[in-house]
């Protein structure tokens, strides 16, 4: 694909910032013991943050058809199961509408898509809904979207917030119905701290539900993976003149807690009836807890 000048320079200076921060991590990391993963690197815990951002930053323009690289296409499959499976939206018996929040959602696809589903399967328009993301080129593509598609656009239902999601200042305690979490977590620094902050906001009986990358299961499936997965890296430089941005992607898949694992986790922060469901034979997988 080739590029306009403006939008090479501004790919250049995002790598360019991203090569100093990481000669700057490693001049320091030998000074500080508090570290963590950034892909295949180990960072001082503060950088991370700052290192995932130049990476969102850079494919934010492109990442629909980032994850189309990523999946072929399947993710879009796999968000619709995860959707259909939560079956979000409030009931006609119900007198108060649903909160939903959905975390390191910039984008706006799982947050559209479970306010449509909402609506025709359960005509819900009254729920409201947090679209989150620590990125704000990010969140501009999520309303973007929804410019484009003529709702959810300056819509007093929809709030868009800039917003750490292992934090989350401006949400309150027991303040939301179900808390989504879609292909984000795994970029999370300290993803227990996240899982700590979901519970905060749930209300009792509240919904934590979560897509994510997973540990294959198959593996002769695994093997083939693995060798498509070398191949990302090369195809993000094609596609999006971004060959590092895809390189770290990739690396944080390997780098996250497989489904027992990560179902501990979700166990640890308090949630109860904690389940999994492996989809395409593990390549992602949907996690679900409930608020006690």
């Amino acid at each position: 694909m080739i590029k306009s000048p403006t939008t090479a320079r501004t790919l250049y200076r995002t790598l360019t910032n991203t090569s100093k921060l990481l000669n700057n991590v490693n001049k320091s990391t030998s000074l500080n013991n508090d570290t963590t993963h950034f892909g295949s690197k180990v960072v001082p815990t503060e950088m991370k943050s700052k290192l995932v951002g130049n990476v969102f930053s850079s494919v934010a323009s492109k990442y629909d058809l980032m994850n189309d690289v990523m999946s072929l296409g399947i993710h879009r499959l796999w968000k619709d199961h995860f959707i259909n499976k939560l079956d979000p939206g409030k009931r006609p018996n119900s007198l108060e509408p649903l909160n939903f929040i959905d975390v390191a959602g910039g984008s706006g696809d799982i947050a559209f898509g479970i306010l449509d589903y909402a609506k025709s399967k359960h005509g819900d328009t009254v729920s409201t809904m947090d679209v989150v993301d620590i990125n704000r080129e990010m969140l501009k593509e999520g309303e973007k979207r929804a410019l484009n598609m003529g709702r959810y656009y300056k819509d007093p239902r929809v709030r868009y917030l800039i917003q750490n999601a292992e934090i989350l200042d401006k949400i309150e305690d027991n303040s939301k119905d179900i808390y989504t979490v879609s292909f984000g977590i795994r970029n999370f620094t300290d993803i227990q701290a996240g899982l700590n902050t979901a519970y905060r906001v749930l209300k009792p009986g509240g919904i934590f539900y979560c897509l994510e990358f997973s540990q294959i299961e198959n593996q002769l499936v695994d093997l083939v993976y693995q060798q498509w997965a070398k191949m990302l890296p090369v195809f993000g430089s094609i596609v999006a003149n971004d060959y590092d941005s895809y390189q770290y992607l990739v690396e944080s898949i390997e780098r996250f807690p497989n489904q027992e694992e990560f179902k501990s986790m979700i166990e640890k922060a308090g949630f109860q009836s904690v389940g999994y469901e492996s989809l395409s034979f593990g390549i992602c997988a949907i996690h679900w807890g409930i608020k006690a």
